[in-house]
């Protein structure tokens, strides 16, 4: 339809142009028709409509001045290095289109085989999850979450790697991959919670290991090649945070037969549990430090216990969510948005705070940003 109208303005400039007065051009106005078909075709059709435009202009010059003017042949040559432009952009816009597309596609796969999609439902509970990453075209980032069955119940993951979007993704992966493997292995929470930090701080300090001696080698190279004398034999310990990484989470053992919820918080914001009186935030009278500090790990994490009646539900959050700004830098108000939802079904429930999330902060996050839905059936 669009190339349709494209060829009538062809014809139409091309008529209006040949019974105009001798002082009139409208040949130049060709041109119009390939920019207009690069907004919605292809290069070829771009190059095909452009064709039919410099036939059409070529024929205005036969039929009133002849070919072999100026005027005609300044028109002709304008007209073809334009055109040739256009589509040249045409071009490079759809090669970068196909990139665009094939990074969507490994960000999705990527999505699919690191952050799993939560159950609807998974024991006695319905799921529901969202996660929105902050980096365009991303998928998924440092913000993650998992579940996991054991004997006796279902164990949550919630975490939050510092940084955000695609940097972050690998200890995003670190760490869930050593929530599923361990999360049926340890009966008690602080033990899983132990060897989630165990496995977490020793990568992080490789991690911070390797880049520290990366940046020293550069200084070193750099060094040589100006001063008199070489640099010291070994790296200089560092001082400041640059290496510096970690992941805050919260755990939830969520148990079968009804018995309160046992929750560990590591540096991470409260979950909410939504019930028919109100909302209250599970906030740990003890909260223990965010994995990966190494030596700032607790000896015994603190194990809160919370009521998680049928019908109750609990919403799971990152800080992206609450720290999320509108236009007059105003955080977002969850507590306060979440009060006129929570009745509703997970799924409908992360729908609307979904929808307001983004509206507060004109549709685009500073920060990765997820949120976990878990409903205690009756």
């Amino acid at each position: 339809m669009l190339t349709a109208l494209t060829l009538a303005l062809i014809v139409l400039i091309t008529v209006v142009d040949i019974v105009s007065p001798p002082d009139v051009h409208l040949g130049p106005l060709l041109i119009v028709a390939p920019a207009l078909t690069a907004s919605f075709a292809g290069p070829r059709a771009t190059a095909g409509v452009a064709a039919l435009a410099f036939a059409a202009l070529t024929v205005i010059g036969a039929v009133r001045d002849g070919l072999t003017s100026a005027n005609i042949e300044t028109q002709l040559s304008a007209q073809l290095i334009v055109s040739a432009l256009i589509v040249g952009l045409r071009v490079l816009r759809e090669r970068h289109e196909r990139e665009l597309a094939r990074v969507r596609s490994v960000s999705e796969a990527a999505q699919r085989v690191l952050l799993r999609p939560l159950p609807e439902r998974i024991g006695p509970l319905h799921l529901a999850s969202v996660y929105l990453a902050a980096e365009a075209e991303a998928q998924v980032g440092g913000d993650l979450y998992a579940a996991a069955r054991t004997a006796t119940g279902t164990r949550l993951l919630v975490g939050d790697v510092r940084g955000k979007g695609l940097s972050s993704l690998g200890d995003a992966a670190l760490l869930l991959g050593a929530f599923r493997a361990a999360a049926h292995l340890h009966a008690e929470l602080p033990d899983l919670a132990a060897y989630l930090d165990g496995s977490v701080s020793w990568d992080l300090a490789q991690l911070a290991e390797q880049s520290r001696r990366d940046r020293w080698e550069r200084r070193e190279r750099q060094a040589l090649s100006a001063l008199p004398f070489p640099p010291p034999e070994e790296p200089p310990e560092e001082s400041g945070d640059s290496g510096e990484s970690f992941i805050t989470a919260v755990l939830l053992d969520i148990p079968d037969d009804g018995s309160p919820v046992r929750l560990i918080d590591c540096g991470h914001p409260p979950p909410l549990l939504l019930h028919p009186d109100g909302i209250t935030a599970l906030a740990a009278r003890q909260p223990s430090p965010p994995l990966g500090l190494g030596e700032l790990a607790p000896t015994r994490y603190e194990t809160e216990t919370f009521p998680f009646r049928p019908g109750d539900r609990l919403l799971i959050y990152t800080d992206g969510v609450i720290e999320a700004r509108d236009a007059q830098r105003r955080f977002y108000p969850l507590t306060e948005r979440v009060t006129a939802w929570r009745a509703e079904h997970p799924a409908a429930l992360l729908h609307h705070l979904r929808r307001d999330l983004l509206a507060h902060v004109g549709g685009r996050l500073d920060d990765d940003a997820a949120m976990v839905v878990v409903e205690r059936l009756p």
